[in-house]
């Protein structure tokens, strides 16, 4: 079947495109696509790469969080001291630099904002989704003061949270940028972080980007029956499941859940 449009017939996949963010019906003549197409996936293909090769815009970001009334956020960094360690080396991504400067608090949670695979998406999401995670979860949990790590994996936070004491990390990290979307955040939950803490043993939430994927006040919602669930099963990961589908699908959205890992 070709996907050569045809002279005075409407195209077929137009109202598919419609439907999914995938590259699909491209208008091609012989074995060349249409200049469109090609100079679109250059577009999002350079997208892609400035997402991963970005240092995330701390200066920014901090002032951002500390109005939210959580205190002072603290900065810290892994061991991988440049994006190009970062991406050669995830082990060093792993580890903290140092974190003798955080402060202990003991909180229900500890909210770390990390760059991971895409600081763009953290620039783009990060303060909107904290804000809701912050409107959802303080009237019944108390939140530490938020962290933000540069050139960070998943399992950083697992000395995060030990450091700050709290019984549940939530990580929000910026997810591998793909040729349709650069910015999307993920979320790792984690019970009583420490290292060592396998993927297995906690769960994600994933393709945070509104408006296209979910949105924050969901994902904040999701994060909250997570955190629920965690604390009267005494784990997290994949003993844990999302109790709050069945009111998403009655929504009419379908949230994304998971356990991962980066």
């Amino acid at each position: 079947m070709t996907n050569e449009p045809v002279v005075g017939v409407d195209d077929p996949w137009s109202p598919l495109r419609r439907t999914t963010q995938a590259r699909i019906g491209l208008q091609r003549s012989g074995n060349s696509l249409s200049t469109r197409d090609v100079l679109e996936f250059q577009s999002a293909h350079a997208a892609a790469r400035d997402a991963v090769h970005a240092p995330l815009a701390v200066d920014d970001l901090t002032p951002a969080l500390n109005t939210l009334g959580l205190g002072e956020a603290s900065v810290v960094a892994s061991r991988a001291t440049s994006r190009g360690d970062y991406l050669r080396r995830p082990d060093l991504g792993r580890l903290p630099d140092d974190l003798s400067a955080l402060p202990r608090s003991d909180a229900d949670v500890g909210i770390v904002v990390a760059d991971g695979l895409s600081a763009t998406a953290v620039d783009d999401h990060a303060v909107g989704l904290v804000t809701a995670l912050v409107e959802t979860l303080a009237s019944e949990f108390t939140i530490a003061a938020p962290v933000i790590a540069t050139n960070a994996r998943v399992a950083l936070g697992d000395h995060i949270g030990e450091a700050l004491g709290v019984e549940i990390l939530v990580m929000i990290i910026g997810e591998r940028p793909g040729l349709s979307v650069a910015d999307s955040l993920g979320i790792y939950l984690t019970y009583r972080p420490r290292p060592g803490r396998r993927d297995s043993e906690r769960n994600c939430i994933s393709n945070i980007h509104p408006p296209d994927g979910l949105g924050y006040a969901d994902a904040a919602r999701i994060v909250r029956g997570l955190i629920s669930g965690a604390r009267k099963l005494g784990a997290s990961g994949v003993a844990l499941k999302d109790t709050s589908a069945a009111d998403a699908d009655t929504a009419g959205q379908t949230p994304v859940v998971d356990q991962g890992s980066a």
